[in-house]
């Protein structure tokens, strides 16, 4: 994949990858490193999001205590020290590069539970418009064993997937996924794309597990199979090296997963394809035809609402002369919806004593029937 069909990239890194190989020392400059290739993408205009490993150690370092022999409790609080030192690290770093960073914790219901992903997706769009990078962690001091992620490979694929992305980046200790695992066959290949994860790709998936990190392959093929579902790219890549990102697309070996359809296209399937509308809008004639033209749907153009819904609930868009027009999701709630619809958007505020947003529906929620 080239850089210049990129739009929106989400870089994993793993806590092997920012610790000295010999020490629990924080490599501080591969750490600069890739701030320089943030600030490369941000001047090739792409919008990024970091997924990030590493407070759990920096935690135990802190304490000097092994965070591999520890229950989840004692993991718990000492993400929470570790956090403290993982964020002043990647402002460090990041403030050398002129490069303004924000801190998002999460947690797997944050991303399974449609509002609250909607929710974690509007924070986020908010910052990259804001030019702000933000950083996301699984959110180790109040996940359970129940609904923690166990890896960040798989909870940066989430992210891909509610973000939107088109390019998920899973910086590893390894150049990608081999046709078996590289410490038992000396005789093997790299696997330099994949447009079908089958039975034998599955295969030769190895259960190597770096010794910081939590994840073997196994969970960067899961996370792969989210990502290529959700229309995202997504690259294996050894980023041990300084400046991994700009080698990356400089041609360095590496693994591309290659889905068969675009974000915005899976977005719009998942939409139709797994949820049933909760209520009805009425548009008039003229919201009609702006949404023909490709326009989101705003308050001004519903001239009625039926059902009860919250924001982020799918409803059906009707016509005055009751045809279906379409299936999108909703920015506000029925009962806010009742008191906005008819006006304008810049009277929105006024009106709820809040703005979520301009649409009711925005373009990229709306499928048109």
């Amino acid at each position: 994949m080239n850089l210049e069909d990129t739009k929106r990239i989400v870089i994993k890194i793993g806590s092997s990858l920012l610790f000295h190989e010999d020490s629990s020392k924080l490599n501080e400059k591969w750490l600069s490193s890739l701030a320089e290739d943030i600030r490369y993408l941000n001047e090739n205009h792409k919008e990024v999001i970091i997924v990030t490993s590493g407070a759990i150690a920096l935690g135990a370092k802190d304490l000097d205590l092994d965070s591999n022999e520890m229950k989840l409790d004692i993991n718990q609080a000492i993400s929470s020290v570790g956090q403290i030192h993982l964020m002043s690290s990647y402002k460090n770093a990041f403030e050398k590069n002129e490069i303004k960073i924000a801190q998002i914790l999460l947690t797997l219901d944050d991303t399974e539970q449609r509002r609250r992903s909607i929710n974690a997706r509007r924070t986020i769009d908010t910052l990259l418009k804001m030019g702000i990078i933000p950083i996301v962690n699984e959110n180790d001091t109040i996940a359970t064993s129940e609904i923690k992620y166990g890896d960040n490979d798989r909870l940066a694929s989430r992210v891909a997937q509610i973000t939107s992305s088109d390019c998920l980046i899973l910086l590893s200790n390894i150049n990608g996924l081999y046709s078996s695992d590289p410490k038992n066959n000396d005789k093997i290949k790299l696997i330099s794309e994949i447009t079908e994860i089958n039975e034998e790709i599955e295969k030769m998936v190895g259960d190597s597990v770096s010794e910081l990190g939590k994840g073997g392959m196994k969970t960067k093929i899961s996370a792969a199979k989210t990502a290529m579902a959700a229309g995202c790219h997504m690259a294996i890549t050894n980023g041990t090296i300084n400046n991994p990102i700009k080698a990356l697309f400089k041609k360095r070996p590496c693994t591309w997963f290659k889905p068969s359809r675009t974000p915005l296209a899976s977005r719009k399937q998942w939409i139709v394809g797994t949820m049933k509308p909760i209520g009805t809008v009425i548009i008039d004639e003229g919201a009609l035809i702006a949404l023909k033209k490709g326009s989101s749907l705003l308050p001004a153009g519903i001239i009625r609402v039926s059902g009860e819904f919250l924001r982020g609930d799918v409803v059906s868009v009707l016509s005055q002369e009751n045809e279906k027009i379409g299936l999108g999701l909703a920015g506000y709630s029925s009962n806010d919806t009742n008191k906005i619809m008819g006006h304008k958007s810049n009277e929105i505020a006024e009106i709820l004593n809040y703005s979520f947003r301009e649409e009711f529906i925005h373009k990229d929620d709306l499928v048109l029937i």
